[in-house]
């Protein structure tokens, strides 16, 4: 606690990360304001780690392990296969219950479907809005189905994130950064999908977005590109 409290006091957050027998703290930029030295004498610290990776919280410099990532006992991340099914976009509730049943009969856990629609042309169906998220969480409580959906702007975030139990960023919010923040503050688990043109690299400084705010629970998802 002091040397978080330390840091914080020089504007640096740390992300605390709890492994069996010790605590790391993952402060990037914090050699920019405090020597190595100064931390190492502190009470309670092993040592002070440089982290070498340009991705300081998505690499394995900035974990313990390998992230698991758990959605209403699904989980991602640990070798095994978690699908998730639903339509593009929320157009009715014929539409979407329809659907939610055939996923649920089939097994799979995760609902995906989108309220807030993001399209190439202005003159397209652009979602439901509010009313789709409402029918999302009818249909959670009608099947027992989780909920992935996308927040496209940060004005509609908290609506979003209050019916989500996955937050969805769509490909073309890849880069949009105030969002990647505020997804970052969020406790629901991020699904971020790799922008049509976009490296792997700037895929992996969006995750760092979300991950710098502190919200460990990030999931990549490829896209046709």
């Amino acid at each position: 606690r002091a040397v978080a409290e330390l840091l914080e006091a020089h504007g640096i957050r740390p992300q605390v990360l709890e492994a069996a027998g010790s605590v790391s703290l993952v402060a990037p930029h914090a050699s920019q304001v405090l020597k190595p030295d100064r931390l190492e004498t502190l009470p309670g610290v092993r040592r002070v780690v440089p982290i070498t990776s340009p991705f300081k919280l998505s690499s394995l410099d900035g974990s313990p392990g390998r992230t698991v990532v758990e959605v209403r006992g699904e989980r991602f991340g640990d070798g095994g296969l978690v699908l998730v099914a639903g339509p593009c976009g929320v157009e009715s509730r014929e539409q979407l219950f329809t659907t939610a049943r055939h996923v649920a009969e089939a097994g799979v856990k995760l609902l995906r479907a989108g309220a807030f629609k993001p399209r190439t042309s202005p003159y397209s169906f652009q979602g439901l809005g509010e009313e789709g998220l409402r029918l999302l969480d009818e249909a959670r409580r009608e099947f027992g189905l989780g909920i992935v959906t996308e927040a496209t702007e940060v004005e509609t975030f908290d609506a979003v994130e209050a019916c989500a139990d996955m937050v969805q960023l769509g490909a073309r919010n890849m880069q949009n950064f105030a969002l990647l923040r505020r997804a970052g503050r969020s406790p629901k688990p991020v699904l971020l999908k790799r922008g049509p043109g976009a490296t792997l690299e700037e895929w992996l400084y969006a995750a760092e977005y979300v991950l710098g705010e502190g919200n460990r629970n990030v999931v990549l998802c490829e896209r046709g590109i």
